[in-house]
């Protein structure tokens, strides 16, 4: 008799054309056929090389990375200017900064939970409209209540985008370059990040006033938005979420001829629901320690860098207090380009060769290294030119390995009904890891000074360390054969699929 890992694994997999029942027992599958031609689409899925297609979806994606990363990392900037204005204090300016990032959190888990219940195309475009709302309403607040409620509705668009993007992209690419076509789209969250800086140094350089200056940089987050919500319109149904999720194998076959451009044909016509509920997998011990890696390590890391990086302009002004906004915003975008956005092509083009785990092990190891060096040598912190060259090498490992092997580790690492669900939670827990280093950060920089605030970052990125090693690598891995929860998934009458 098999063992119930087995069964679980044939059931998931559909490659036997008999079920198993909770005892064990065999019995005819109705859908065997169906299950045939849904490992037929699959292994299209997993086997075409990179096309057209392919990157079409990539930067469908990668443009709602593009939003979220602008818009996170511009409020650093923007508070310079709107501190003065609006007389905030320094929890004021905290609550500012971090309350995005609660909501991105609430977004993630809401809108990842009902990727998998409705499917990942029809939470696709609310979330945008969600970020195109917030943004403009940030950019018109006309006092600080309504900036922060303002922020609070992008937040939770822009927690919506994680597992939308993250979750579609990944089901979309090929098994050899998946590392690559995900990286690809998250390369867009460095692009935000460099547009972020940009944008406020051209429009504080022009000469605008404070008060028109941070309403302007915050308003152009919307127009990104709209560019994703325009083009999430012509996205389809993931394949592999249609098969899961519903049996619809012509659908499944349909979507992603339609999207590719070459015939995909179903070979059976039965129609079955295969689907794993969320309560079974949340029993299952290897799914914990899975949760507990990918959640935990992108948690710390974020517990870092939201609270390094958001308030990046702020660890530059503590060094040099003299510096005009314009020298401090010049200096921070010289350092993004520099340091983060070279790691990021340097690390795209490594993704799928070394491996997810080493990646982002050898990603903290740097940041921990560089936030170490800034604890310990006091004249680091006295100084803008040497605090900055080692700060850049933390920005360089973030960019590096951890941008994106969190990302993919989430991605990656579950089984498709509840692929979206495990990956909201994972990037709803790193935001509230976010939330809270965008909330302590400027708090413990204003009372205790540079150095606690950098060993508070150094510790987090050992800690990622260590989380970083319980979950299994997935490189080169079909995207439907990581292990499954210990109990077999409950095979549920044929249902026709609703139309998207």
């Amino acid at each position: 008799m098999r063992s119930r890992h087995d069964q679980a694994e044939l059931s998931e997999q559909g490659s036997d054309e008999h079920r198993y029942d909770d005892a064990g027992r065999t019995r005819p599958d109705r859908a065997g056929a169906a299950m045939t031609a849904a490992v037929g689409v699959r292994d299209q899925l997993d086997n075409a090389p990179v096309s057209r297609f392919h990157l079409k979806a990539a930067v469908t994606a990668g443009m709602g990375f593009f939003t979220d990363s602008y818009d996170l990392n511009v409020i650093g900037t923007v508070m310079l200017l709107v501190e003065p204005e609006f007389h905030l204090d320094a929890g004021q300016v905290a609550e500012v900064t971090s309350s995005t990032l609660l909501a991105v959190a609430i977004g993630a888990f809401v809108f990842g939970r009902l990727g998998d219940l409705l499917g990942r195309r029809r939470v696709y475009g609310l979330e945008a409209l969600l970020m195109i709302l917030g943004a403009l309403g940030s950019a018109f607040a006309p006092n600080f209540l309504c900036l922060l409620i303002a922020r609070f509705v992008l937040g939770i668009g822009i927690g919506g985008d994680y597992p939308a993007s993250g979750v579609l992209m990944a089901e979309f690419a090929n098994r050899r370059n998946r590392g690559r076509l995900v990286g690809f789209t998250f390369l867009f969250y460095v692009l935000g990040q460099v547009a972020a800086y940009l944008v406020a140094f051209v429009v504080v350089w022009a000469g605008a006033s404070p008060g028109l200056s941070w309403r302007l940089i915050l308003g152009l987050g919307a127009v990104p938005s709209l560019l994703v919500l325009w083009n999430r319109r012509h996205m389809p149904e993931s394949p592999r979420w249609t098969l899961a999720m519903t049996g619809d194998v012509d659908r499944a076959a349909t979507d992603l001829a339609a999207f590719s451009g070459r015939e995909v044909r179903a070979q059976a016509t039965d129609r079955t629901r295969s689907r794993m509920r969320f309560g079974q997998a949340l029993r299952s011990r290897r799914f914990q320690l899975t949760l507990l890696g990918t959640a935990g390590s992108w948690f710390l890391f974020n517990v870092a860098v939201y609270g390094n990086s958001v308030s990046q302009p702020l660890l530059i002004h503590s060094i040099a207090p003299h510096t005009s906004t314009l020298a401090n915003i010049g200096i921070n975008a010289l350092l993004v380009v520099g340091f983060s956005l070279t790691a990021a092509l340097i690390g795209l083009a490594v993704l799928d060769r070394m491996g997810r785990r080493p990646l982002q092990i050898l990603g903290f190891s740097l940041s921990a290294l560089s936030m170490l060096l800034i604890t310990i040598i006091p004249g680091l912190t006295t100084t803008v030119t040497p605090f900055a060259l080692v700060f850049g090498l933390s920005l360089f490992g973030i960019a590096f390995g951890p941008n994106y092997t969190t990302v993919l580790l989430a991605a990656e690492s579950y089984p498709t009904p509840v692929r979206s669900t495990a990956y909201g939670i994972s990037a709803g827990t790193a935001k509230i890891g976010a939330f809270v280093g965008a909330l302590v950060t400027p708090v413990v920089l204003a009372h205790l000074g540079l150095r606690p605030t950098t060993l508070i970052a150094g510790v987090c990125f050992l800690l990622g360390i260590l989380t970083t090693l319980v979950v299994a690598e997935p490189r080169d891995v079909a995207l439907d054969e990581p292990e499954v929860p210990d109990s077999a998934p409950v095979t549920e009458p044929p249902a026709v699929a609703s139309p998207a």
